[in-house]
């Protein structure tokens, strides 16, 4: 029989995104959501990766000396901010296409980010390693939820964080996150979410787990009409972001 590889790439979804790509970087475009959701999740990463790495968040570059992968980076929406706050930055994405067009924008940015059209697996056998691993909106759309968290463990750093958002698999995400965002309002083009493939904390964790990584921290994230923004909150039924961590040597011990 042919070996058969496991793979962590759901083509369908990769060729979704990648007709997609040219509305990376346009704010009122079709990922208007990720622009709007972009300052309440840049400000946890910047928080939390600040207090684990014992840097001054106000600092020019904070995060100066740092290794940061975002796997699934699309266009590249985290890794330039992550880039202007000092980081050493490689942004992975299964779609060739989201790939040349996050390098255009860095180009025209004059941003310096390391993109890569590759996937987590082929990463890690690579041997790459990193401080911090962001793996934003990203789970909900792999073929193997289990070997995509491995793969991204193993590519973490003893002592790193790895954050990971995604949406809950509930009747009040299936209402607000699919049917409301993209068949009533039109945030989202209908079919960028399927409900089955909604993960719970429960599963995120258990897989965490799996690969030897802790959870830490855990919060939802809710939008505010009113405001018209998103914010942090304890709600973790539609949206939410979990953070885990690996271990020293002497901490597992």
């Amino acid at each position: 029989m042919p070996d058969v590889r496991r793979s962590t790439i759901d083509a369908g979804e990769v060729e979704r995104f990648s007709a997609l790509a040219a509305e990376w970087w346009n704010p009122n475009g079709k990922f208007r959501p990720l622009h709007k959701f972009n300052p309440v999740r840049l400000a946890y990463i910047r928080d939390h990766v600040a207090a684990r790495f014992g840097r001054d968040p106000r600092a020019a570059e904070p995060f100066k000396g740092l290794r940061i992968l975002d796997i699934g980076c699309g266009g590249g929406l985290l890794c330039e901010p992550m880039a202007r706050l000092g980081a050493e930055v490689v942004g992975a994405d299964a779609s060739e296409t989201n790939i040349e067009v996050a390098k255009l924008h860095a180009a025209e940015a004059g941003v310096r980010v390391d993109y890569r059209a590759e996937t987590a697996e082929s990463l890690a056998e690579q041997g790459e390693t990193f401080d911090v691993i962001l793996n934003m909106e990203v789970v909900e759309h792999v073929a193997d939820i289990n070997l995509f968290i491995e793969k991204c463990a193993q590519m973490l750093r003893p002592g790193g964080i790895m954050f990971i958002a995604t949406i809950n698999r509930t009747l009040k995400a299936l209402g607000l996150a699919i049917i409301g965002a993209e068949y009533v309002l039109r945030w989202l083009p209908r079919g960028t979410h399927q409900y089955g493939k909604l993960v719970r904390p429960e599963e995120l964790e258990r897989a965490l787990t799996a690969a030897g990584l802790v959870t830490i921290d855990r919060t939802g994230v809710v939008y505010n009409p009113l405001s018209d923004r998103w914010q942090r909150s304890r709600d973790m039924d539609v949206n939410y972001i979990v953070l885990a961590e690996k271990p020293r040597a002497e901490e597992r011990s």
